[in-house]
């Protein structure tokens, strides 16, 4: 048991490592990364709230936009009314641009206007319509002065942006003489692309649209609020919008504890009196309220013509992107596969001021380490102590435990916990597991069915399958039981049948015996044409061995007369048997030859056994045990001691004794029966001839179905014909088997 332990914490503890490596980078599997998004997408898509939220619209450059207007990029004129009529007609809060104007309007007149300016005789009229047809200063001119965010883009090498950045980015959130107070892991950039100068000066703000932060499959699932470069700290686009909504919000950090400042303990940040949940890169879980279109969109075309219903914009967040595949700001989400960008942004804007975001905290992967020791622990103990059925209960029972609990958190808390690695693990596990015990432990368990399964009780086999430590093929000494039976005048029998009706009648009875023998929990040794020999003891160790052969041997009796009526239908004669019970120390195990080994027993015990079976055919009864087999067997158990004996082949006499049921059992009569035996063979052993036969003839008068009675009145006589001497110890010895 001990060993089976060991093997299997093993196996859980190596299965363990594998899944410990993964968690902790070393050994990334792909798989394990997909089953867990999988299930992250799943709980996304169960969580859906479903309805459209009107605080955030989404000015949509939609094809129809584009129809009307012309291919975007449109002059930047057009955008200044865009803005102009976005603020001044229908009075938006927050203006953001999820766009980047990197380049310098390439619709704008300026270069005409430049070179007339500089000709002879143009240069007066010239400078006026140089500041007209400006679209980018027209363009700042609308942006100045009100809540707007340009978006911006990083780089995370300077090789995917070329050697020089370009544009000028905004103001950073962190300055870098801040951000160094704390040792947050930022994503960090090398190169950017931000807006013309004149553009971002005159803006509110800015904010980057990229995602480092992306997972492998592309899928946008969390988004960083912040980062990095050169020392300063950039919002995202979503944060910058979302900072500006809530009046120029400042930002903040919430540690766990509060005085860590270590990225491993970072929490949330703190926008106004928002809490927003990040991970340790600073990035959040994007809170989708559904498919594409749970916020408002209005077409820029008729923003730009004052078409567009105020009520839906009026007051509200406006966020500026396409929805044109063309223009390839579609993104892949766990709720679309086509999903627009800007909307993206506008779920991450509205998690931020209704706090409906999820946490994935910076020690995830601390608490996924923890489910997967006390699912190995678990599995483990379940394999070693609990049968297959209960098992498999216990690895459904685990499965459902880890769902609910993430899902409990999940729809209670708001908090993400592993789901799709732990049920890996648990059904790897659980698989592992099993094809040990199969092809390792099953091979041993049928094994020992091939070796015992005929010879010892189905229970007996499952104990020596659970406990294989406890069988030893090798011989070795024990305290046993043996036990012999034999079909009276089988001979008589045999000549009455046919060889076909022989086998038939044997293989019936024998049948019905082993059973019996196997009920009380003993081992087969052989069938030996006519009889039967067992034994208790072994395999398994048996404290009640003495016990258990003697209630075999009186069941074995019963259990042949229920065979009568179906054998006089068949013609078949009655059998008697006659039943032999010895104990002692004997050898067990393979014993053989090289040709053919069986499991048996050998000893003078073993003998004396057979040789109990032979002389119950002497005395007239059906059981004989030793004196051994007596002592070692319950105190409330009660026995007819028949003589003291000295068998054919042994010097040392041996008392033997029919056993006669549990005291509390026996009928009165029987008790003073057995009182007046006691007495009849003390004198019989006194040689008190005359007394001794008067007491076994009133017994013989009481019993006459009592062969003993009998037995001894015959002996007594010849005793009286032929006196022993003083020396006579009282034995009978017997000079044949």
């Amino acid at each position: 048991m001990k060993q089976r332990t060991l093997i299997r914490f093993a196996i859980s503890l190596g299965v363990f490592g594998l899944f410990v490596l993964h968690v902790g980078g070393v050994l990334p599997l792909r798989l394990l990364d997909t089953v867990e998004r999988f299930t992250y997408d799943a709980r996304v898509q169960l969580s859906l709230p479903g309805t459209v939220d009107p605080r955030v619209v989404i000015i949509d450059i939609d094809e129809r936009s584009m129809a009307e207007l012309g291919q975007f990029p449109w002059p930047r004129d057009r955008l200044a009314t865009l803005v102009d009529q976005a603020f001044d007609q229908y009075q938006v809060a927050v203006l953001g641009f999820d766009i980047a104007f990197v380049e310098p309007d390439g619709t704008s007149g300026r270069r005409i206007f430049e070179a007339l300016a500089t000709t002879p005789g143009w240069g007066a009229e010239v400078a006026g319509l140089l500041e007209r047809f400006d679209h980018d200063r027209r363009f700042a001119a609308a942006l100045r002065g009100r809540p707007v965010v340009l978006g911006t883009y990083f780089s995370p090498t300077r090789e995917a942006r070329g050697t020089a950045d370009v544009g000028q980015l905004c103001a950073p959130v962190i300055p870098r003489d801040s951000a160094r107070l704390y040792a947050l892991d930022y994503p960090r950039a090398e190169a950017y692309s931000a807006n013309l100068p004149a553009l971002q000066a005159a803006a509110a703000s800015c904010g980057f649209f990229d995602n480092p932060t992306l997972d492998d499959d592309g899928v946008y699932r969390r988004v960083p609020l912040l980062q990095a470069h050169d020392g300063d700290v950039y919002a995202s686009l979503g944060l910058a919008v979302t900072q500006l909504a809530l009046g120029g919000a400042g930002l903040g950090f919430r540690f766990d504890p509060p005085d860590m400042r270590d990225s491993l303990h970072l929490e949330a940040l703190v926008v106004g009196d928002r809490v927003v949940p990040v991970d340790e890169r600073v990035a959040a879980l994007v809170p989708y309220r559904g498919a594409q279109g749970s916020f408002p969109y209005v077409s820029a075309a008729d923003v730009i013509a004052g078409r567009a219903d105020a009520e839906v914009l009026r007051g509200r967040i406006a966020l500026v992107g396409t929805s044109a595949p063309g223009l390839r700001d579609l993104r892949v989400t766990p709720v679309g596969k086509a999903f627009t960008g800007v909307e993206v942004h506008a779920n991450l804007v509205a998690g931020m001021l209704d706090g409906r975001l999820y946490q994935q905290a910076p020690y995830y992967r601390g608490i996924e380490v923890v489910q997967l020791a006390v699912i190995a622990v678990l599995i483990a103990w379940g394999f070693t102590c609990l049968s297959p059925l209960s098992g498999a209960a216990l690895g459904a029972g685990i499965l459902l435990a880890v769902t609910a609990l993430a899902w409990g958190f999940w729809s209670g808390a708001r908090f993400v916990l592993p789901l799709g690695v732990p049920v890996v693990f648990v059904l790897l596990l659980f698989l592992v597991q099993l094809l040990y015990g199969y092809f390792i432990e099953s091979r041993g368990k049928r094994e020992i069915s091939r070796l015992f399964g005929q010879y010892v009780p189905p229970e007996l086999v499952e104990e020596l399958a659970e406990h294989p430590e406890a069988l030893s093929m090798e011989g070795e000494s024990r305290e046993m039981t043996v036990l012999f039976s034999d079909v009276r005048g089988f001979t008589s029998v045999s000549e009455q049948l046919d060889a076909r009706e022989l086998a038939q009648l044997m293989n019936r009875f024998l049948t019905q015996q082993t059973a019996v023998i196997q009920k009380h929990r003993g081992t087969i040794d052989k069938y030996m044409g006519d009889a039967v020999m067992a034994f208790w003891g072994a395999p398994l160790q048996d404290p009640d061995h003495a016990l258990h052969a003697i209630e075999a041997g009186r069941e074995m009796l019963s259990a042949v007369r229920e065979l009568d009526a179906a054998f006089a239908e068949r013609g078949w004669p009655q059998l008697r048997i006659g039943v032999g019970v010895s104990t002692g120390r004997m050898n067990v195990g393979n014993m053989g030859s090289s040709f053919r080994m069986a499991y048996t027993v050998m000893g003078d015990a073993v003998n004396l056994g057979s040789r109990l079976e032979g002389l119950t055919k002497a005395y007239g009864v059906s059981v004989l045990v030793s004196e051994p087999t007596r002592t070692a067997a319950p105190a409330d158990w009660a026995f007819r001691e028949i003589d003291r004996v000295r068998v054919k082949g042994k010097s040392r006499p041996v008392a033997i004794y029919e056993p006669m049921g549990r005291k509390e059992d026996l009928e009165p009569v029987l008790r003073t029966e057995l009182a007046r035996h006691r007495g009849a063979l003390q004198l019989y052993r006194a040689q008190d001839w005359s007394r001794a036969d008067a007491e076994f003839a009133a017994l013989a008068e009481q019993s006459p179905h009592c062969v003993v009675y009998q037995v001894f009145r015959e002996r007594i006589a010849r005793l009286r014909a032929s006196p022993p001497g003083p020396q006579w110890d009282g034995v009978f010895d017997f000079q044949t088997k």
